[in-house]
């Protein structure tokens, strides 16, 4: 069974291994993309200009765009005037005079507030090289990092502290090969199969342990995988999705018309999918394990139909979040379409709607299928190894 096992995992691996090779960028084409969405056609968020660290001194009233001496025109319509103290960059404790929007959709702006603007380059003494584009987060999410890290590190002690190590091997994998990889061109379905397929070959052992039970939780987890990439290509082409939104065509026209923005979409449902998945595949691993070691002489139907038990409870609340992750990521968007009077019909079928559709449902049918496959390849592993000369560990 361990060789069953290892000839179903090497493929795997084998293919991970020429995805990255054929489809990571060297590090000089990525930097050249980067350099020239940066000065060419304006990145998002600060685009072109130099982030600059400040501190709001005063942030006056509502006033006339072109002059804040003078009176707005009507209310939400006018600028407020912002006293910046800026704290590094060119001219380091010089204070700015800029002035923000006052629309219902800007941001507001009180006293102490830390903010980041953006400079254009120019006289460093020049208010108008400057433009406030964001607030300082650093801090507080330093802090919130730290007490998560802590609260799994107390409660899962080492493996806790794996699961930790993990957790950073998988923003690396993101970071190193997946974003650099669809910025310099690569077809997005296979840099994430082949994403996803280096995190559950590197994160499972990792966080479980080099095991039987590991690596049948992995195949569970790659078969499913597999499934839902065909799936979301299929679907997403019968509904004619196009990728198309807010984000995906700022991204086109920064990088450009050669971006695969439908295949974008399918690399977010494949990756999406994946933390929700492989919590599945390990637990109804990890149920048929702890099941037959209570009973070793429980016969496979039987293994396999108390596992399964576990397994529905644990799919219906799995499903449930993921349909709750979506909608809340698309909240603001279904309160417009509903303010907008359009009926259920017109807002399910719309293309941003539909595309949180197919996510949902696709990863759904993932993780559904997920259960019953791996639950009854572990329940025959698990047997096959505990009557094996080698003991297989917990």
């Amino acid at each position: 069974m361990r060789v069953l096992l290892a000839a179903l995992l090497v493929p795997c691996a084998l293919a991970v291994l020429v995805g990255l090779v054929t489809l990571a960028p060297s590090p000089g084409e990525y930097a050249a993309v980067a350099q020239r969405a940066a000065t060419g056609q304006g990145a998002p968020g600060l685009g072109s200009q130099t982030p600059v660290d400040g501190e709001v001194l005063r942030a006056a009233g509502e006033s006339d765009c072109t002059d804040p001496n003078l009176p707005a025109p009507a209310p939400g319509e006018g600028c407020v005037a912002v006293t910046v103290r800026l704290t590094d960059g060119p001219a380091p404790g010089t204070s700015i005079l800029t002035l923000v929007p006052a629309t219902p959709g800007s941001p507001r702006f009180a006293v102490g507030d830390p903010v980041v603007l953006g400079w254009a380059g120019g006289d460093p003494a020049d208010p108008l090289t400057y433009t406030i584009v964001d607030f300082q987060r650093g801090t507080p999410l330093l802090v919130l990092g730290a007490a998560f890290a802590l609260a799994v590190v107390l409660l899962g002690r080492w493996q806790g502290l794996a699961a930790l190590v993990a957790l950073g091997v998988t923003l690396g994998v993101l970071a190193l090969f997946v974003l650099p990889a669809l910025a310099t061109g690569s077809s997005p379905v296979p840099v994430a199969l082949t994403a996803s397929g280096l995190i559950v070959g590197v994160v499972l052992p990792l966080t479980h342990g080099v095991s039987a039970r590991t690596a049948t939780a992995a195949l569970g987890t790659l078969a499913s995988l597999g499934l839902i990439g065909v799936l979301a290509v299929v679907f997403a082409a019968l509904s004619r999705l196009t990728g198309l939104g807010e984000e995906a065509s700022e991204l086109a026209g920064v990088l450009g018309p050669g971006l695969d923005l439908r295949g974008l979409l399918l690399a977010g449902v494949i990756i999406g999918a994946l933390g929700v998945l492989d919590d599945v595949t390990v637990t109804q691993t990890s149920a048929v394990w702890e099941l037959h070691r209570a009973d070793p002489a429980t016969r496979l139907n039987d293994l396999y139909g108390s596992a399964m038990r576990v397994g529905r409870d644990h799919v219906a609340s799995a499903v449930n979040t993921l349909v709750l992750a979506y909608a809340g990521a698309a909240l603001p968007l279904l309160l417009l379409f509903g303010l907008a009077g359009r009926g259920l019909g017109d807002l399910l079928t719309a293309e941003d709607v539909a595309q949180e559709i197919v996510r949902t449902l696709v990863g759904s049918i993932g993780l559904v299928a997920s259960v019953p496959l791996t639950t009854l390849l572990a329940a025959v592993v698990v047997r096959a190894v505990s009557t094996s000369p080698r003991s297989e560990p917990a």
